[in-house]
Order: structure tokens, then sequence, then C-alpha cells
């Protein structure tokens, strides 16, 4: 194994343990804390759509052979740039989400005080049943087509567009999924209740995933392992540029701000009509 091949699986590790990593301070702040106040339901619930989606999509990409056969009658004979930690990743992902998601649903189980952001957003409602239709029609456009489990068609319907379909679940859900707490910590001019650790944690997983996933392609001498994997490539972007946002808000923009008093006012005021839209 060669200096390339070691530095793609340290990196590999180095981001699945950073990105991790990031979904446990959110939850255990807001169990310290017994309460989701100045946070919203709408990240983790969308978050939970959004890793099911990728745990599906990774999985197919590195265990099927039909749909590893599919990628390289697209994809000039290469395979996916997926590995086994992509898919530890997105499952680990997948579970935390859900048991932070619970924190606001089932707020009274965790003993938790009532938060205004504990209700979904109709934003965030609207994308989460958009994406799941989204699904629906392209698997049965696949269903449909004579050549859905074709091992040669580089341009019918086949089940790698269905695959397809999921990782763009999880790409529109990466580019809109923080813009509720963005909106939610500048009305309260505070950060107090949204953890600065998953975004530095974040931010350390995002440049070790674009690292390993370059390599990669370097190695493969063909840069398809990225528009092959477009998913995998915003995530790392996407994150990283929403993830400056608040380190900005958080050591910037409201450095030492406690935000008690006019988060309780905000959140008390606010109607659901003045919610995110």
């Amino acid at each position: 194994m060669g200096l390339l091949e070691i530095l793609s699986s340290l990196f590999g590790v180095g981001y699945f343990f950073a990105w991790s990593l990031s979904f446990y301070p959110q939850s255990i702040h807001n169990f310290k804390r017994k309460s989701t106040s100045g946070t919203t339901v709408d990240f983790p619930l969308i978050n939970t759509l959004g890793f099911a989606a990728y745990f599906i999509y990774n999985s197919a990409l590195y265990y099927s052979p039909l749909i590893r056969a599919q990628y390289a009658a697209r994809y000039k004979g290469l395979t996916p740039t997926v590995q086994f930690n992509d898919i530890a990743f997105a499952a680990h992902a997948l579970v935390l989400s859900a048991i932070t998601t619970s924190q606001y649903l089932l707020a009274s189980t965790w003993g938790f005080a009532p938060s205004l952001g504990n209700k979904p957003s109709r934003f965030i409602l609207g994308i989460f049943f958009g994406c799941v239709a989204g699904v629906a029609i392209v698997v049965l456009t696949v269903l449909s087509s004579p050549d859905r489990d074709s091992t040669e068609s580089v341009s019918s319907w086949v089940w790698l567009d269905a695959l397809y379909a999921l990782s763009y679940v999880k790409l529109i859900i990466t580019l809109i999924k923080y813009t509720p707490q963005v909106i939610v910590n500048y009305r309260n001019r505070s950060t107090r209740g949204w953890s600065i650790w998953q975004i530095l944690l974040d931010v350390l997983g995002g440049v070790l995933s674009l690292a390993q996933q370059s390599i990669d392609s370097y190695l493969q001498h063909d840069w398809s392992g990225i528009t092959g994997n477009p998913v995998k490539f915003a995530l790392g972007n996407v994150s990283m540029v929403y993830d400056s946002i608040f380190m900005i808000q958080h050591y910037v923009l409201y450095r030492g701000a406690s935000g008690t008093q006019r988060e309780r006012d905000s959140l008390l005021a606010e109607d659901e009509e003045r919610r995110i839209e």
C-alpha cells in the first residue's frame, strides 16, 4: 500500500470520527439543559430523512453487484468511491439524528420544558414530503423501464438512477437543513442553546472527507470519482459554508451574548406564522 492509499484510509477514519462525534454535542447539551430552547427540530428532523437516504445510497453502491455494474457501465468501468466508513458514518448519523429529533417531538418523555422550536416548520415539512414524493416518482419510473436490471445501458432508466434520486435527497437536505437554525440565531441575537462543538467537528470532518475523495479520484486517474458521487463532494463543501456562518455568529456577531431574556421573549412572542415558512 502506497502513501496516498494510507492517507486516504487515515482521512476516511478521521472524517468518520469527526463527523460521528459532531452528532453528540447538541443532544448532550439539550439533555444537560433539560430544554431545546434556542434551537429548532427542523435540523435533526430533516437530517434523519437525509441520512436514511444516504445510508441506503452508500450501502447499495458498496454491496450491490447490480448497482456497481451499472455504475461501471456509466463511468468507464470505474468503481464507486464509497468505502465502508461511509456506510458506518451514515448508519451512526441516522441513529443519532433520530435520538436528537425525539428530544423535540417527545420532549415530555425526556422531561424537557416546552419550546416553540419543538414543532416542525411548514418549510421543512414541505421539503420532507416533497423529497419522499420525488423518490417515489423515480422508483416508479425505473420499475416501468424494461432496462432497469441492465448492466450495459448508459442512458435508460436503471436502478442506479433510483439510487441517485436518494443521493439528491441528501444533497437537497444538506443545502437547506442549516437555514432554520441560522435564522433562529439571528432572531435571538444569540447562539445560546446551539452547541458550537458540533460545528467545529463538522468542519474537520468536511475537510477530511474532501481530502479522501480527492485522493481516491487521483489514484483512479479520473475525477468522475467526484462527479459520479456528487453527494459526498457536496456534503463537505456546503457544510463548511454553513459552518463558517455559525462560527461567525458564535465568535464574532453574538460573542458573549447569553441571549437568555432575548431568547425567551422571542420564543414566547413569535407565533407559528412568523416561523420559517
